[in-house]
C-alpha cells in the first residue's frame, strides 16, 4: 500500500513540472550539506526551486508526461532545479549551476526539460552562455525603439521647419511693402510733374490770348 507521504511527494513533483518553465536535473554525489545549501540559496535568489527527490518518486510523477524521458537520466543522488515561470528563466539557472560546477566538480549537470523538449547537459551549458531574459528584453526594446526615435525626430522637424519658413515669409513682407511704397511714390511724383506741365501750358495759352507773351517771328 502506497503511503500518503509518497503520494504527496509524487503530486508535488508533478505540479512542479507542470507549473515550471524548465527543470534541470543534477547529481550532487560528493557535495557536502553546506555546499548543497549554498547552491540552493543561490538558485532561490534567482527565483528557482532546488529540491532533492527520490528517483522512484520522480519516475512515478512524470510517468506519461512529456518530461518522462528524464527518467533515463535518473540514477544516483539527484536534485531538481525548477525555474518558476514568473520569477526565473533557464539561462540564469544554467549560469548559476555552471559556475557552481566549475568551482565544485562534484556537481554534475545531467540535463533537463525546457520548452517541451528534453535537453542535455551540454545544451544547458550552451544556454548558460546566452544573455538573461532581462538583457534580451532590453536589447529587443532598444531595437524596436530606434525607428520610433527616428520617426519622432522626423515629425519634430516638420513644425520646426514650418516655423522657420513662416518666419522667413514674415521677414520678407516689410521689404515687399517698402518696395511697393517706393513704386507708388514714384508714380505720384510723375503724376505731379505731369500736372505741373499741364498748368504751365495753360498759363502760356492764357498769356498768348492776352498778348502778354512775346511772339518771335
Amino acid at each position: 500500500m502506497v503511503r500518503p507521504e509518497k503520494v504527496a511527494v509524487v503530486d508535488e513533483v508533478k505540479d512542479m513540472f507542470l507549473s515550471s518553465s524548465a527543470a534541470v536535473l543534477t547529481e550532487y554525489r560528493g557535495l557536502t550539506v553546506a555546499e548543497l545549501e549554498q547552491l540552493r540559496k543561490e538558485l532561490i535568489s534567482a527565483g528557482a526551486t532546488y529540491k532533492v527527490y527520490k528517483n522512484t518518486l520522480v519516475k512515478r510523477a512524470i510517468d506519461g508526461m512529456s518530461s518522462e524521458p528524464i527518467s533515463s537520466m535518473l540514477g544516483g543522488p539527484n536534485a531538481l532545479a525548477f525555474c518558476n515561470s514568473d520569477q526565473s528563466d533557464i539561462s540564469n539557472v544554467a549560469k548559476i549551476l555552471k559556475t557552481f560546477a566549475n568551482n565544485n566538480p562534484n556537481l554534475v549537470i545531467k540535463g533537463g526539460y525546457y520548452a517541451g523538449e528534453i535537453v542535455t547537459g551540454e545544451q544547458l551549458m550552451d544556454i548558460a552562455e546566452l544573455p538573461s531574459r532581462e538583457v534580451l528584453l532590453a536589447q529587443l526594446a532598444s531595437t524596436m525603439a530606434a525607428p520610433l526615435y527616428r520617426m519622432a525626430n522626423l515629425l519634430a522637424t516638420i513644425p520646426r521647419n514650418f516655423a522657420y519658413g513662416l518666419k522667413a515669409l514674415m521677414d520678407s513682407r516689410p521689404q515687399t511693402t517698402e518696395n511697393s511704397n517706393s513704386v507708388e511714390s514714384s508714380e505720384a511724383d510723375n503724376a505731379e510733374t505731369e500736372g505741373d506741365a499741364v498748368v504751365d501750358n495753360a498759363a502760356i495759352d492764357e498769356d498768348m490770348e492776352t498778348g502778354d507773351v512775346p511772339v518771335t517771328e
